[in-house]
């Protein structure tokens, strides 16, 4: 082999890594949907996924906290999502995927602000309208 395939071959190997790295949304049980209401604790505007912490609980439950799981900030920001959009203390509304595991979190699928009624989504998917 060449000197310059074999520094192609590595280069190649070291930008791979940051996706092997990048895990499946499995551990989230898609066939549920879950519904929080809740205090919003805090917004972590980190990559590669933001998170969300909740001090709430389903209709009937005692509030613990939350950790769900959203997309990346570039991805929100291209949604509408500010690092401001949801601030600690904000009364909210939660859709979520939860974890399969049984532990309090899941996969992010709408948040509504409960006292503007403003409702934020993380995928374009959940922004379309049915005609």
């Amino acid at each position: 082999m060449r000197a310059y395939q074999t520094a192609l071959l590595l280069a190649c190997a070291a930008v791979s890594g940051p996706s092997i790295a990048h895990h499946s949304f499995a551990m989230f049980d898609s066939t549920q949907r879950l519904t929080l209401q809740g205090t919003v604790k805090a917004l972590n505007w980190t990559n590669p996924h933001v998170t969300l912490l909740v001090q709430g609980a389903p209709a009937g439950g005692k509030p613990e906290l939350w950790t769900l799981e959203l997309t990346s900030p570039g991805n929100l920001n291209r949604l509408g999502w500010t690092k401001r959009s949801l601030a600690s203390g904000d009364a909210v509304q939660v859709e979520l995927n939860p974890l399969r595991d049984g532990r309090k979190g899941g996969a992010f699928r709408k948040v509504t602000i409960l006292s503007t009624g403003q409702v934020l989504t993380a995928s374009l998917i959940d922004q379309v309208k049915p005609k």
